[in-house]
């Protein structure tokens, strides 16, 4: 992906170094129905949140509640500022074009822990996207995370994590996201996994239709759409399970299967547009 020396987004918050504090379990919210907020968590890490930080970026500071980082992080940092940027200009044109406003989603940087809009998250979580800040939390480590654990390697591998997250934001204007959490509570936990499915993957389609616009303006480089779509085929719930549990409990999917997440992350890229990403009717 062509992002060195290209404009970077104002929406990036840098937390890191600022203490998440402890959490508080009584009060916990999940703001967005803890779809979007257990996107890595109980499919990788099983009940990680309840436990202490884990794996690398555990929030390393100096005395003065700065963040010792590595240049390897500081060109995350820019790498990701660069990309949303890109996010903000795709969607400010896709809703121009259906007669709609895009609202830009604030991103902020944490390591180890933070106090979001949707209540506490630790580093275990991977990206999420909360709802009620409309806010897009990423703890850098999580990248190299993505390279070494999960073998999804590329800069592009990282756009699409970060467009998938823009995804979420761009559901949340359109009415969707609301939709399905207010089911929550309404149905079973198993046909509700099935809503968080399609959600899902609507989100993974909606990186495609990023995807696409930025392959038209030519920021793309070669192999990036393959660098993106086996990020997709590791992060699918059968592959994670698979891994990680030993087993694959269909019932207990949240984000779909490799095989789907590639699809959905396709056929956004094939159409480019809003109107063709729906995975709420039909087969998925």
């Amino acid at each position: 992906m062509k992002w060195r020396g290209r404009e970077k987004s104002t929406n990036v918050n840098d937390r890191r170094g600022q203490s998440g504090g402890m959490p508080n379990f009584g009060g916990f919210k999940m703001g967005t129905g803890g779809v979007i907020l257990l996107l890595v968590l109980y499919l990788v890490f099983g009940d990680g949140i309840f436990g202490g930080p884990s794996g690398p970026g555990a929030g390393i500071q100096n005395g003065q509640g700065t963040p010792i980082t590595s240049e390897k992080e500081e060109e995350y940092k820019e790498f990701i500022s660069v990309v949303l940027k890109d996010t903000e200009d795709v969607w400010h044109e896709v809703f121009k074009d259906n007669g709609l406003e895009y609202e830009e989603p604030q991103l902020t940087l944490f390591n180890g822990s933070i106090n979001s809009g949707c209540g506490f998250a630790s580093e275990q979580m991977g990206p999420f996207y909360c709802s009620v800040d409309k806010n897009i939390y990423i703890d850098l480590s999580f990248f190299d995370q993505l390279k070494n654990e999960f073998g999804a390697k590329g800069d592009f591998a990282m756009a699409y994590v970060l467009a998938h997250e823009v995804g979420h934001h761009v559901q949340k204007l359109l009415g969707t996201l609301d939709k399905v959490h207010a089911l929550q509570g309404k149905i079973s936990e198993k046909e509700y996994n099935k809503y968080s499915v399609k959600l899902e993957l609507q989100a993974d389609y909606y990186a495609g239709v990023f995807a696409k616009h930025i392959q038209d303006r030519g920021i793309l480089d070669e192999g990036d759409f393959e660098e993106a779509i086996n990020a997709a085929s590791k992060i699918g719930d059968d592959t994670l399970q698979e891994k990680y549990q030993g087993r694959v409990v269909p019932d207990s999917f949240t984000h779909g299967t490799s095989e789907q997440r590639m699809k959905w992350f396709k056929k956004g890229f094939e159409k480019g547009t809003i109107q063709d990403g729906d995975t709420f009717n039909g087969e998925i």
